[in-house]
C-alpha cells in the first residue's frame, strides 16, 4: 500500500471513529448509551410527556382513592380498587420518564406501551358527549406526539437502540 493510500485509510478510520462516538454506538456501557454526549431534546421532550401522563394518572388515582375512602363515591369498594389501580399504573410512565432522562435503553419500551395504551382511552373520551372531549383531545395529542418522539431516529441512536440485524 502506498503512502497516499495509508493516509486516506487513516483518515477514513478517524472519521468512522468520530462518527461512532457521536452516535453513542461505541460507548463502554450499553445501558447508558447517551452518557457520552448531551441528551437530545427529543428524548427530553418524550420524557416530559411521559412524566406528565404519569403525574396525571397518579393525581387521578389519588383523587378517586380519597373519594372512595371518604365515602364520596357511590360504590366505595369500586372507587378504592380503581384508585389503587390508577396509582399503580402511574408507575409505568413515571419510571419510563426517569429512564428516558437518564438515556436508558430499556425505557423506550415502557414509554411506547404507555402511549399505545393511551390512544384507546383518548378515543373513548372523544366518543363521550360530555366535558371529557377536551381531555380526550389532549390525551390523543400527547400520546401521538410522544410516539413520534420515541420512534425518531435521533432518539433511538441516543438510547443505543439498534435496528433488527444491525451490529454496528
Amino acid at each position: 500500500m502506498s503512502r497516499e493510500q495509508k493516509r486516506v485509510q487513516e483518515s477514513v478510520d478517524t472519521t468512522d471513529t468520530a462518527r461512532a462516538d457521536t452516535t453513542g454506538a461505541n460507548t463502554a456501557e450499553p445501558a447508558t448509551a447517551g452518557a457520552a454526549g448531551p441528551r437530545p431534546r427529543r428524548v427530553t421532550y418524550a420524557a416530559v410527556l411521559a412524566g406528565i401522563e404519569g403525574i396525571a394518572l397518579l393525581a387521578g388515582g389519588l383523587w378517586v382513592l380519597v373519594r372512595g375512602i371518604a365515602g364520596g363515591a357511590d360504590d366505595r369498594q369500586q372507587a378504592v380498587t380503581l384508585g389503587i389501580t390508577l396509582v399503580v399504573l402511574a408507575l409505568l410512565p413515571l419510571l419510563a420518564a426517569r429512564g428516558l432522562l437518564l438515556c436508558r435503553r430499556w425505557s423506550r419500551g415502557p414509554a411506547m406501551i404507555t402511549q399505545l395504551m393511551a390512544l384507546p382511552v383518548a378515543y373513548s373520551l372523544l366518543q363521550a358527549d360530555s366535558m371529557a372531549i377536551p381531555a380526550g383531545i389532549a390525551l390523543a395529542v400527547v400520546a401521538v406526539a410522544a410516539l413520534v418522539l420515541l420512534v425518531n431516529g435521533e432518539t433511538t441512536r441516543a438510547l443505543g437502540i439498534k435496528g433488527p440485524g444491525r451490529t454496528e
